[in-house]
């Protein structure tokens, strides 16, 4: 092939994975205020790697419990569940050839390609989305594994490529792995915990162990509670092995998290069960703030 024609598909590539970038930005904007306030401390081009990972995301979360559903009726579990089948092999297809059609799976495929994110942290993501559409009730095991895969991968794929611009010893790299876990999983927890009365009545599901609407009580509260902040507690230390360009988004998040749970914990059980704790947009223009402003979790 003339090096004329390579540079031109060379270029064509380039402005089509920049019009995918472009795709994957406006899902995060158009369905995290959060997420994407925290992501915008992000420094390039580790922002656009991990805005990329989200918009996978909430496509496949889309399919399970979203736009799908719209589309083809709430007991479409067949073809819900073919159309995530779909989603999984165009990911694996895009990784290995660098290419697909569906824009937020070629921005993916771009960002793990660059960053290392290989099929083993991508399976266990899809593995907790379909048993969404299996299981409906959780023992320890199949939460453990429910958690790692659809929030403790998320943390790790972010890893991945907060680490490009840093050379780590291996005992910090395991740091940063437990951390990133923890982070992942303090997350997951408190959303399950905000949508507790949502899962249960809507979705027929209870994520946490033993635990649903009718039985939920202060003392299971409290003891959801401390494992988020073992959690937060266990991410907290691996902020400062973190370098500068994805620091102060990590503990925006973090501080978010925190700032959720802290308000959990005061909200007594018979009110969580009814109302989705959130923290307002004052509140999370000043975490941003403390953020910007060198401001770590204790």
């Amino acid at each position: 092939m003339p090096a004329s024609q390579e540079n031109l598909d060379a270029q064509s590539l380039d402005r089509y994975t920049q019009a995918a970038i472009s795709s994957s930005r406006e899902v995060i904007r158009s369905y995290s205020t959060s997420f994407g306030l925290a992501s915008n401390l992000l420094k390039q081009p580790i922002r656009t790697h991990v805005q990329n990972i989200y918009a996978l995301v909430r496509v496949a979360d889309e399919i399970v419990d979203g736009a799908a559903a719209g589309a083809l009726g709430p007991n479409s579990r067949t073809e819900t569940s073919s159309q995530l089948d779909k989603l999984e092999q165009e990911t694996y297809t895009a990784m290995k050839l660098g290419f697909s059609t569906n824009l937020v799976v070629h921005a993916f495929a771009d960002t793990a390609n660059k960053t290392g994110i290989t099929k083993k942290l991508v399976e266990p993501f899809f593995y907790s989305m379909r048993l969404d559409l299996l299981k409906t009730k959780h023992d320890q095991k199949s939460f453990d594994l429910y958690v790692y895969g659809s929030a403790e991968v998320i943390g790790l794929m972010c890893l991945q490529a907060f680490k490009q611009s840093k050379i780590y010893s291996v005992q910090e790299q395991e740091t940063l792995r437990i951390g990133a876990q923890a982070l992942g999983a303090a997350f997951q927890k408190v959303n399950f915990l905000r949508d507790l009365k949502a899962d249960f009545e809507q979705l027929g599901r209870s994520y946490f162990p033993h635990v649903n609407v009718a039985s939920f009580n202060e003392e299971t509260k409290n003891r959801l509670v401390k494992d988020i902040k073992e959690d937060l507690a266990l991410s907290a230390k691996t902020i400062p092995l973190l370098p500068s360009s994805s620091r102060k988004a990590v503990v925006a998040a973090q501080l978010l998290f925190d700032a959720l749970n802290r308000k959990i914990q005061k909200t007594p059980a018979t009110k969580l069960i009814k109302t989705r704790i959130r923290v307002t947009d004052i509140q999370k223009l000043f975490i941003l703030l403390k953020a910007m402003i060198g401001v770590t979790p204790k």
